[in-house]
């Protein structure tokens, strides 16, 4: 067992009184609270027999069940079958020799398969690829009828933005409940976003882009109208002179992980911070969520006046005890643990910590920790039945997410 604080659930206790018919009383027995209810979670490696070369992702197709899909940062995903003792996977698509991955935040970093992908086989990749000095690229590949496997001469680019450095990548995509396709930038790289991207809407890095991907090529994708600047000129590369389309949200310094409650549809960020702070946004439409301005819900530029006209973290952490950067996980919905149910989980890629807070939580709510691990986590994943997972950067190992032993 580890040491962890325990939330406990108080409840009132009731005296009830039971009258009868002359005017009498006789009092009942008192009921007794029950016992504390333990958030504590634990991790068990799971597929015992399979590792990965630097894995960043894992996921499931819609509506199956029957196979994994592991994204290595080299540039390969892999897949395999859902079967505690698969003792082998193989390759869905290789594209290493398109990618860069040599900076250690580049390299090939998200996948989402279409939400109707049993029927038209398209797959969407974002990856980083040689530039000045990168440039990351959102792509769509389709599935070779003949081999099940991604094809991987059908690449379609769908967006590219050069990067002004090698770090803050961001990278991930997912899809949303509204069909869109959103994907996570930061905000340039280097330290302190020394050429302002974040603030400045009129590029697309340090945002949270959404794109109606279900366009006739050659167009590349069309704006939702929703999206706040939607009336403007797309970027072109992501840069433009006005306030970019693409953009859902901003003010993120590097948003490496993100996801979407499977029941509420809303939209949660781990934003990786600098040097004192990482934050858990829960992300609305239009809005500011603060860098370079703020770190979390701290003050970073104090030439700015440390503007509040943005949106605090949900939760944040400090650079403590091995902390140093955020691994944004989900909303828990599985059966497994009851007791987590509707817990955001999230944790630290240096200090291996798990931690989570309600998902209904307002700003500033204090996250619980929930395992202390040697993990790195890389990111967690979300199977088609609610249970959560997390990768073993490092050692290429999947674990997953259960009740405290």
């Amino acid at each position: 067992m580890n040491d962890h604080p325990v939330i406990a659930v108080s409840f009132l206790l009731a005296l009830v009184a039971a009258i009868n018919s002359c005017g009498g009383g006789s009092s009942g027995p008192v009921s007794q609270p029950p016992p504390p209810v333990s958030l504590e979670t634990g991790i068990q490696r799971v597929f015992n027999q399979l590792t990965f070369n630097l894995p960043v992702a894992l996921m499931q197709a819609p509506s199956d069940i029957s196979r994994w899909f592991v994204v290595e940062q080299s540039g390969v995903i892999r897949v395999f079958n859902n079967d505690p003792t698969v003792s082998s996977s193989s390759v869905f698509i290789d594209i290493s020799g398109r990618v860069n991955s040599g900076p250690s935040e580049a390299g090939l970093l998200g996948m989402a398969f279409h939400p109707d992908f049993a029927a038209n086989g398209r797959v969407y990749v974002s990856y980083t690829r040689t530039g000045s000095p990168l440039v990351s690229v959102l792509s769509r590949f389709v599935i070779d009828p003949a081999t099940g496997d991604l094809d991987e001469t059908s690449e379609f680019e769908i967006l590219t933005v050069p990067q002004d450095f090698s770090n803050h990548n961001g990278g991930n995509i997912a899809f949303g409940q509204d069909g869109f396709l959103y994907i996570g930038f930061g905000d340039g790289g280097s330290g302190g976003d020394p050429n302002e991207r974040a603030q400045d809407t009129s590029h697309i890095l340090g945002s949270i882009v959404r794109l109606d991907i279900d366009v006739v090529p050659p167009t590349r994708y069309a704006i939702p109208a929703t999206n706040p600047f939607s009336s403007n000129t797309n970027c072109v590369d992501g840069v433009g002179l006005m306030p970019c389309p693409e953009i859902y949200a901003w003010g993120f310094r590097n948003p490496w992980r993100f996801s979407f409650d499977s029941q509420t549809g809303e939209l949660w960020v781990g934003d990786v911070g600098q040097a004192d702070w990482e934050e858990i946004d829960r992300v609305e439409l239009g809005m500011n969520y603060g860098w370079d301005e703020r770190e979390g819900a701290h003050c970073f530029e104090p030439s700015t006046g440390c503007s509040t006209n943005n949106v605090d973290p949900i939760t944040e952490y400090g650079h403590v005890g091995g902390n140093i950067s955020v691994t944004g996980g989900f909303v828990y919905r599985g059966a497994a643990i009851p007791n987590l149910q509707g817990f955001y989980v999230f944790g630290d890629f240096g200090s291996g910590r798990i931690w989570g807070v309600p998902a209904t939580s307002v700003q500033g709510t204090a996250p619980d920790e929930l395992d202390d691990t040697t993990l790195s986590i890389s990111s967690f994943a979300e199977g088609a039945d609610g249970e959560l997972y997390a990768l073993n950067y490092g050692a290429g190992e999947i674990y997953q997410i259960v009740g405290a032993p």
